[in-house]
Order: C-alpha cells, then structure tokens, then sequence
C-alpha cells in the first residue's frame, strides 16, 4: 500500500516536471510586463513559482513563519536561465526534506502570520498541501500571463491547445 509521504513525493515531483516547462519559457525580455497595475510583474510571478518548492522544507522543519520577524525579500532574477536555476535549487531543497520527513509529524499545527494576525492556520500536512496548490494556482497564472504574451503553453495535465493545433 502506498503511503501517504509516497504519494506527496510522487505529486512534488509531477508539479515539479510541469512548473519546469512553464519557467523554461518565461521571456526575460518581458519580465518588467504586467498585464494590470494590480498585476504582479511576470519577473515577480515567475520568482514566486521558482521558490514555492521551498514551502515543503519549511513546513516539515518549522512550526510557523512570521512576517513581522522574517520579511519577505525575493531574489531579483536577470535571466531566465537564473530562473531555472534557481527553481532547480529549490526543488532539491523540497526533494531532500520530503526525504527526511516523518509522517508522525504531519498533525502537528504549523500558523503563517504577521504578528497576531493568523493568515493559515493549518497542520504541517496542511502546509505541505498549500504549497502544492500555491504552485499549481501560480503556475495557471503564469500560462494567463504567457498566453497574453503570445508565448505557446505547455500542457499541464494533458496537452494544451497550442501542442493541439487548435486555432
């Protein structure tokens, strides 16, 4: 019977292949556009996407992370080769703690916060969802982002409608 870590392990690494193929397209010449003034930058977005294999280490290995104590400062990014190279780092870092983990630490309560405010409040498995998610939900607005772009998307879950000839 599989197990629930196995199954976690299996799903990283799916999201993983596919995130992969959207960063290899993201055009460094177009990281300053957005597509509103509300809009994350496409620079920005795609950073968010390359450092959310970092959300799984910090589930397992932390209780809790708190803006008031530690800020949020991404890493400025000049080239879509740092981009990948970047995202590969963090996927060996979400690799190496989903190989350590211990299941029998998956209930335990794990908060994101800014001081008193609770933003999550969740369970370490919990966490480990949320970043799977995060990356899903951010990588699905980075192909809105390509796509208004002109830039041909990668299927995610089957082929999309550019490896379709649709259109």
């Amino acid at each position: 019977m599989t197990t629930l870590l196995e199954h976690l392990r299996h799903e990283f690494e799916a999201e993983v292949e596919t995130t992969r193929k959207f960063l290899k397209i993201v055009p460094q010449d177009k990281f300053e556009w957005r597509p509103h003034p509300k809009s994350m930058g496409l620079r920005q977005l795609a950073v968010h996407v390359a450092e959310l294999p970092t959300w799984i280490p910090l589930a397992i290995n932390t209780d809790e992370l708190d803006f008031t104590k530690e800020a949020y400062n991404p890493v400025k990014l000049e080239s879509t080769k740092e981009l990948l190279d970047y995202f590969e780092k963090n996927v060996e870092q979400g690799r190496a703690a989903l190989a350590t983990a211990d299941p029998d630490q998956f209930d335990k309560q794990w908060l994101l916060r800014s001081g008193e405010t609770i933003h999550v409040d969740t369970t370490k498995y919990g966490m480990m969802r949320v970043a799977m998610s995060q990356t899903i939900h951010h990588r699905a607005q980075l192909g809105v982002f390509l796509r208004l772009l002109d830039v041909p998307i990668p299927g995610s879950y089957g082929p999309s409608a550019d490896e379709q000839n649709f259109l």
